[in-house]
């Protein structure tokens, strides 16, 4: 099982390009960062969690600038975001990142989609809650059309561009509806976002993995349902606290990929909890 990791990298934890070279070094398969551009301070959406939102959500790296560090010093460990909030993005901006990023590391970018939690973090982006979905879908079309080797025009209801020339492409190849890099969607289990994601995504990035047994046939059956190869589904439970009984409950799932949760800390607490999960690759 390809062993990945995630953490909130801010301006008081380890540094992204220390933390990249330490992962390749030990052999982790992947870094995955998550995205907020800013939490406002009176704030009605509560945490997902509960309880309090820790500080690290307010501090963090844009993950496209992080990950372009960590690329620049590393040769085979694979790139992330876990997830990009797509609907708070120009979509022209963020497929010109997207595709940058993953000429620049050959290949290694997995882009994770998410619909996010705070509606105030939304709204001022311009985002109108009921339609962030809507908006999603209709951005990453647009992007899959940026993304095509021809030039090729979308108008969607959010958004539109013209037929142009749009360089660099993604390295991985179309593969049945999918253009672009390796795509995961993220979100709670629903026949919604089971038909998202085998529509226009290589599989699903489910926080935490519980109820795993219970809806990845559902989502299975929803995949092969659009026709699509049963072979090319990926699950990649995320932010995960390692067991070795979970791990072997994922195993028996066909899961070959776990993303594994960091402490937002400094370099030495950091290191110390990747040697711990070392005994898991």
């Amino acid at each position: 099982m390809r062993i990945a990791t995630t953490i909130f990298l801010t301006d008081e934890t380890i540094t992204p390009v220390r933390l990249a070279r330490e992962l390749e070094q030990r052999g982790f398969a992947s870094l995955y960062l998550p995205e907020h551009t800013h939490i406002p301070v009176s704030r009605e959406s509560a945490y997902p969690a509960g309880g309090e939102l820790p500080r690290e959500y307010g501090r963090t790296l844009d993950p496209f600038v992080a990950l372009g560090q960590a690329a620049a010093v590393t040769e085979r460990l694979c790139l992330g975001t876990g997830i990009t909030l797509v609907a708070q993005h120009d979509p022209i901006d963020l497929a010109k990142q997207i595709a940058t990023l993953d000429h620049l590391s050959g290949g290694r970018f997995t882009f994770g989609v998410g619909y996010g939690w705070n509606k105030e973090e939304a709204a001022d982006h311009g985002v109108e809650w009921a339609t962030r979905r809507e908006r999603t879908w209709d951005r990453m079309a647009l992007m899959r059309a940026l993304w095509s080797e021809e030039p090729t025009a979308y108008e969607g209801e959010f958004d539109s561009v013209r037929a142009s020339y749009a360089h660099p492409k993604p390295v991985q190849k179309p593969r049945g509806p999918v253009t672009g890099p390796r795509t995961l969607v993220g979100g709670a289990a629903g026949p919604k976002l089971f038909a998202h994601i085998a529509e226009y995504a290589d599989g699903w990035l489910p926080i935490g993995g519980r109820g795993l047994t219970e809806s990845v046939p559902v989502l299975r059956t929803a995949w092969e349902d659009a026709g699509r190869d049963p072979e090319g589904l990926q699950v990649v439970p995320y932010a995960v606290k390692p067991t070795p009984g979970k791990l072997a409950h994922f195993a028996d799932l066909g899961i070959t990929e776990l993303v594994l949760q960091l402490p937002p800390a400094g370099e030495a607490e950091v290191l110390r909890v990747l040697d711990e999960y070392a005994t898991f690759i």
